[in-house]
């Protein structure tokens, strides 16, 4: 006789559900150019190659004469105000090999009297462990500088508040045909898991005469025991005589002029041209107010607009570049480390109080408006498109006058919380002003949106 089986059915393990598409939202309104232009000052830009496994020569903007690969040289020499942004990422070249990459940045007197530059702010961080990539709220209040996600993040802050670090002198002397280190730092990866690390580096800076500037790349060289030690000037002057471009170079731009293929912007190695842009937000030149929109209604300014990503303004605010090594970025698309200072004379022109908001959003990149507004996803996509600290000044409802810094994450098709809510009366005019440096890292382009809410309290812009 067979003995009894008892057969027991197969569980079906049912997978859980997809989550829903993102709802895709459309702000109908108008997207404006942004008014004003970028300044003139220039900014030596080094950000290319962005990680390092090769030393050598980052940016130079020296003469070539006298040096082993002249094209590894610009020749644009600076005087009176520049910036000088260094970004750069240290990755160990082999497990074994852990050595500290030195970032050097060299400033040389062609001349024949002492040169003075005033280091006027400056910052420099590392991502470990000075400011570590975190998950952070979408709106936070940092009026102590605390909150940060990235060292482009933290030093843009530092510049913003006008802070010039401990590490960094007032200013520095060179004497004639001599060069000085502006900074000689390391990017340690010893000891992290994995071996990499960032740095980066703002400083704003005043020269009374000419200067040129270069930025280096070098591993830390060895004490006779072992121990790592600091690069010194002249074995920095041996590099820049003698060495080639670091690398590995980064993906080659695709030119401006050809649109019918994917864009790839490339990274900045070279001199821009624009440290600040100073925006009045008014309705015309005449009136030299900015009249709030009707009830539930919105507009927005474009910020950071650049090739491909106009948002329907046809407005470009990438800074040209100068000079630039031919494999790199043909702008600076993105504008790392560019202040944005925009004022806005609020004017509520109607017989009723109205609430206005103003919010920093960052819509889907567009070229071309495809549906007469901005478009948004509810949720946001995952990708971090924005993360740097904006402060506001303005008077509130009191009358006071407040000034806040808040820290901002941004999501791709993110909305963006108010950075200010006011209630205005009828006639009344109220003064507010945003400024923010563009954060490496981020990627454009943002809005800067005016909104009037309807009469039952929330925006009726949701189509």
């Amino acid at each position: 006789m067979l003995p009894f089986l008892l057969i027991f059915p197969i569980a079906q393990i049912t997978p859980p559900p997809a989550a829903p598409p993102p709802q895709e939202i459309v702000q109908q309104q108008q997207v404006r150019p942004l008014p004003g232009n970028l300044d003139s000052v220039p900014v030596f830009n080094s950000n290319s190659p962005e990680k390092v496994l090769k030393e050598g020569i980052l940016l130079s903007t020296f003469p070539s004469e006298g040096k082993k690969v002249s094209t590894a040289h610009l020749n644009f020499p600076f005087k009176g105000r520049f910036d000088v942004f260094a970004h750069h990422v240290a990755q160990a070249p082999t497990p074994e090999d852990l050595r500290s990459l030195y970032l050097g940045i060299i400033l040389h007197n062609p001349g024949k009297q002492p040169v003075t530059v005033n280091i006027l702010q400056a910052a420099s961080y590392l991502s470990q462990p000075d400011a570590p990539f975190a998950e952070l709220p979408s709106k936070s209040e940092n009026i102590l500088g605390t909150i940060f996600a990235g060292p482009g993040d933290r030093v843009m802050y530092d510049v913003l508040r006008g802070q010039r670090q401990d590490t960094f002198p007032p200013q520095i002397i060179i004497p004639p045909g001599e060069s000085r280190m502006l900074m000689n730092a390391p990017i340690p990866v010893n000891g992290l898991t994995p071996p990499l690390n960032g740095r980066s580096t703002l400083m704003r800076l005043w020269s009374n005469d000419t200067v040129y500037a270069a930025s280096l790349a070098m591993f830390a060289p060895k004490n006779p025991d072992g121990s790592e030690r600091e690069p010194t000037l002249e074995e920095w002057q041996n590099l820049l005589n003698n060495g080639d471009l670091s690398g590995p170079r980064d993906k080659v731009p695709t030119p401006l002029e050809e649109t019918n293929k994917p864009i790839i912007y490339g990274r900045v190695a070279g001199v821009a041209q624009g440290t600040e842009w100073k925006a009045l937000l008014i309705d015309d030149p005449k009136t030299q107010h900015l009249t709030i929109p009707s009830s539930g209604q919105a507009f927005s300014y474009a910020l950071s607009a650049l090739n491909r990503g106009t948002l329907g303004t046809s407005q470009i605010q990438s800074a040209p570049m100068l000079v630039r090594y031919p494999d790199t970025a043909y702008r600076a698309h993105g504008n790392y480390t560019v202040q944005y200072s925009l004022t806005l004379p609020l004017y509520n022109n109607t017989q009723n109080p109205q609430t206005v908001m103003v919010s920093m959003q960052t819509p889907i990149k567009e070229d071309q408006l495809t549906k007469a507004g901005l478009r948004f996803l509810n949720p946001p996509a995952p990708q971090v498109l924005f993360r740097g600290s904006v402060r506001v000044r303005y008077k509130d409802d009191q009358g006071l006058p407040q000034t806040q810094y808040l820290h901002l994450v941004q999501k791709r098709g993110q909305q963006g919380e108010p950075l200010v809510l006011l209630n205005m009366k009828a006639g009344e005019r109220r003064l507010v002003e945003v400024d923010f440096l563009y954060p490496p890292d981020a990627t454009p382009p943002q809005v800067l949106t005016v909104q009037t809410m309807n009469n039952v309290g929330s925006t009726s812009l949701v189509k």
